[in-house]
This record gives C-alpha cells, sequence and structure tokens, in this order.
C-alpha cells in the first residue's frame, strides 16, 4: 500500500508540474518581465526593408525594398518597367511572367529579396522597337495580341517554352519522361496553358510560336 500511495503522489507532482510549466510557457515574456536586472527584454521586430541587388535586362539595378515587396511590384513600381503586367496577382494568369536564370516565373508570387543576383529578363529586355525579338516579330506578324494586356507575360513565356522543349523537359503530356520532348504542337499548348488571353487569340499565338519553334501548327 505505501508504493501505492507513492505512486498517486508522484503522478499528483508529475500533473501539478506539468500545468504549472505549460502556464508558464504561454504568458508572454513581456507580461511577466519585471523592471530591474534579469528582466525579459521583448524581442526586436525583423527589419521592414532590405537592399537587394538584381540585374535586370543585362543591368545592376541596387534597390531597397519592403521585404515583402514581389519581383513585380520591384519591376513595375521601383525600375518602371511597366511592360511587365499585373493581372490576377495570384498567379494564375501569367500577365507578370518574367523569366528568371533562364526560367519563366510568375514574378507576383516571388518577393523580389529572393532574387538578389538574378539574372532577370522582362519584355524590354529581349528586344527593342528598331531590333524585334523573332517572338516579339510573330506575335505582331500573327495579329498575337489584339488588346495588348497578357502579351508580354505570353511572349516571355513562349520564349521559355521553347527553351524548355529543346532543354529536353518534360510536360504533363510528353509521352515519355525519358526521352526527349517533340517540339509539338500539343507541347506548346500544354505549356502556354498558365498564360491566359481574356481577347481569345489562342490560335494567333499558337501560329506565333510554332513559326518560331519551326512547327507547323
Amino acid at each position: 500500500m505505501d508504493d501505492l500511495s507513492d505512486l498517486k503522489l508522484s503522478r499528483r507532482d508529475l500533473l501539478i508540474t506539468g500545468a504549472a510549466a505549460a502556464t508558464s510557457a504561454a504568458i508572454p515574456a513581456v507580461a511577466t518581465a519585471q523592471p530591474g536586472a534579469g528582466a525579459a527584454q521583448p524581442v526586436n521586430p525583423p527589419p521592414s526593408t532590405a537592399k537587394t541587388t538584381l540585374r535586370v535586362n543585362g543591368q545592376r539595378r541596387e534597390l531597397t525594398v519592403d521585404t515583402r515587396t514581389t519581383l513585380l511590384d520591384a519591376l513595375r513600381e521601383h525600375l518602371k518597367l511597366s511592360g511587365t503586367k499585373k493581372g490576377c496577382d495570384q498567379g494564375q494568369c501569367g500577365a507578370c511572367t518574367v523569366i528568371v536564370n533562364g526560367r519563366r516565373i510568375n514574378s507576383c508570387l516571388s518577393l523580389a529579396i529572393m532574387h538578389d543576383g538574378d539574372e532577370i529578363t522582362t519584355i524590354e529586355g529581349l528586344g527593342t522597337p528598331d531590333k524585334l525579338h523573332p517572338m516579339q516579330a510573330a506575335f505582331v506578324k500573327h495579329d498575337g495580341y489584339q488588346c495588348g494586356y497578357c502579351t508580354p507575360g505570353q511572349i516571355c513565356s513562349a520564349v521559355s517554352v521553347l527553351d524548355e522543349i529543346r532543354q529536353g523537359i518534360p510536360s504533363h503530356v510528353s509521352a515519355d519522361l525519358n526521352v526527349k520532348p517533340l517540339l509539338s504542337v500539343d507541347e506548346i499548348r500544354e505549356r502556354m496553358s498558365g498564360n491566359l488571353c481574356r481577347c481569345g487569340a489562342y490560335s494567333n499565338i499558337l501560329e506565333a510560336i510554332t513559326e518560331v519553334g519551326g512547327v507547323k501548327a
């Protein structure tokens, strides 16, 4: 019986100790701090701004931005490169597509400070009015832009799509993941499906991409 009483007492002590520890942990350090030596100090908040260096269209650009600034807003509001469009701002329409280190991304879903030192290409860096990029020229030829709002993202994505296929990166419609995908209409359609066009110029966009890629639609 003595052993049983000791066991019950130990369990009771354990429960009391556990409850006290949980209560102590739940009370913020600032609330329990008392003036004088050894008092807990409030945690300093993280800095709200940070410096970052981007290489945009071949130029080094140094910025001090709010740490919450997206790459899209850094390009548009800080660097005044308004060619990259803000559409849904949720990564669904593709209007904000830019090329980072050779791969396309939705710039509205990525923070500017995540791209320190990265090579970024926007629509302004693909070509000039006097010397268009082949993809830009093809979009003009095939009327693949119409209202033009989604066009910068469409063109950046199209350029990257052809590179993806040539590099052998598979997609959901690639028949064999162990074989380099074909530069086909089906592959292009699948890879461009993340870029939406409210004007419905998809057939014209496809014609432009297949011409540059050397594919018959």
